[in-house]
């Protein structure tokens, strides 16, 4: 069992509201549960980007304990070891099974947004994940009613947030997720929002295919993302740049919700997020296409 959580980004406002950044693993099957947490700005690997040959080496995912069925949504007491090696090797050969089956679907050159979806069920998922708040999620995943997987998942998240220091930053300081100071003061302000978006979209700083990226290459994802202000409609594909932040001042020190600019906010709490600082940030009136 792979669950991981690692900082990437740590800052906090002058009003001493923290934005996090984390870089996750977890086993797909608990995905579901993850994104109901809607405060959560995320990305995700996708199957749909990932080549089938990388899909297929990734380790095999196991329930964190082998228990017991019984009525109602938690599990019971622990099978004996002989259910347990029997329950495993059932898994084992059921993802063996669909292993072969996409290594199949590959060869034909079926393109792997289906061919690699088999594999999706017992492998692992990499997410990127910002917010000024997880003691919600904390509260309900951290929770003995939860499935384990997702409670050591909020365990590992919350050890590796208070493991963390967050850097002071002041408004128009910005909240860079994979980006230095050192790398954001020789590229300049907009090249690295763009640069941190477009790394945020793949949830690593590497590329796909493992290589170290450059700036030429974020620039060109980010105008994937992004569209051409210039040119035809293009639909925004946002959601890597809710990552970047600024935090937001406030109009009367006395009011600590005088924000200046609440409605650049989003999901966050006193960080105005890059993504409601683009003029199209979302469709506001869908044609459907002819």
């Amino acid at each position: 069992m792979s669950i991981e959580a690692k900082v990437i980004a740590d800052s906090v406002s002058p009003q001493a509201i923290r934005l996090t950044t984390l870089s996750l693993k977890y086993p797909r099957w608990i995905h579901a549960e993850f994104m109901t947490h809607r405060l959560f700005s995320r990305n995700a690997s996708s199957s749909r980007a990932i080549p089938s040959r990388r899909l297929g080496a990734l380790e095999r995912e196991y329930p964190l304990r082998w228990d017991a069925n019984i009525p109602g949504m938690q599990s019971g007491a622990r099978l004996s070891d002989e259910q347990a090696a029997k329950a495993k090797a059932v898994w084992d050969r059921m993802a063996d099974a669909c292993a072969a089956g996409v290594a199949e679907l590959a060869e034909i050159g079926l393109h792997k947004q289906w061919a690699n979806r088999p594999l999706e069920w017992f492998t692992s998922i990499s997410v990127l994940v910002s917010a000024t708040s997880f003691d919600n999620f904390f509260g309900v995943r951290w929770h003995p009613d939860a499935q384990p997987e997702i409670q050591e998942l909020a365990r590992q998240m919350f050890q590796a947030i208070m493991g963390s220091k967050p850097r002071p930053l002041d408004p128009d300081q910005w909240h860079l997720p994979f980006i230095s100071p050192e790398e954001e003061k020789s590229i300049g302000l907009d090249t690295a929002r763009r640069c941190s978006a477009a790394r945020c979209a793949r949830v690593s700083y590497l590329n796909h295919d493992g290589s170290t990226p450059n700036v030429a290459k974020d620039l060109d994802t980010f105008a994937k993302l992004a569209g051409d202000p210039n040119g035809p409609p293009h639909p925004l594909h946002a959601s890597p740049m809710e990552h970047q932040a600024t935090p937001d001042r406030l109009r009367d020190p006395a009011d600590p919700e005088s924000w200046q600019f609440p409605a650049q906010h989003g999901n966050f709490h006193g960080w105005r997020q890059f993504r409601k600082m683009l003029s199209n940030e979302h469709i506001a009136r869908f044609t459907p296409p002819a």
